[in-house]
């Protein structure tokens, strides 16, 4: 299904703090899994954050002044590194090479399509009301806005959305 070389496609998951975004990407990577979709994630941190433990190997590394610091084992591998400005989906994308598609939570002002997990108690409408980039809303209200709409629950009928829209 995936071309190597390849830069997939970016769905951003939005919504308010709060509204469920990293639950419903939780349930969802399962049924994407089963639809053969391989998929990676992207979260974005306006707040900044630290992976690394301090004392260990890689933290000391950095520390003393490395300017990207890598850990592999057999089973998985992180990446730390200095930036110098808060990176574009499409400059994090590459890291994504091989995959089908890219999930990411939050960049709700990159211009990528858009699904919005809304709950009528956190605000009075979606955040993207009308927005060109809106290719589908989750919630348990109904908003008469001019997208599919599925339930917090469907994560099945959601993933089948996402298969069909971005081709895979």
């Amino acid at each position: 299904m995936n071309n190597p070389n390849a830069v997939p496609p970016i769905v951003c998951f939005v919504g308010r703090s709060n509204s469920g975004k990293t639950t419903l990407i939780e349930k969802l990577l399962p049924s994407l899994n089963r639809l053969g979709i391989k998929t990676g994630t992207i979260k974005h941190d306006v707040h900044g954050f630290d992976i690394d433990k301090p004392g260990k190997d890689s933290w000391r590394h950095k520390k003393a002044g490395a300017d990207r610091t890598i850990i592999s084992s057999p089973a998985k591998l992180a990446l730390v590194q200095d930036t110098d400005h808060d990176f574009t989906l499409d400059e994090l994308a590459i890291f994504c090479k091989g995959l089908d598609l890219i999930l990411t939570e939050g960049y709700k002002r990159e211009q990528k399509p858009k699904i919005e997990v809304f709950r009528p108690e956190l605000d009075e409408r979606p955040l993207f009301n009308g927005n060109d980039s809106l290719i589908a809303l989750v919630s348990d209200t109904e908003t008469g806005l001019d997208v599919p709409v599925f339930g917090l629950e469907d994560i099945d009928g959601l993933a089948e959305f996402i298969r069909k829209h971005f081709r895979l």
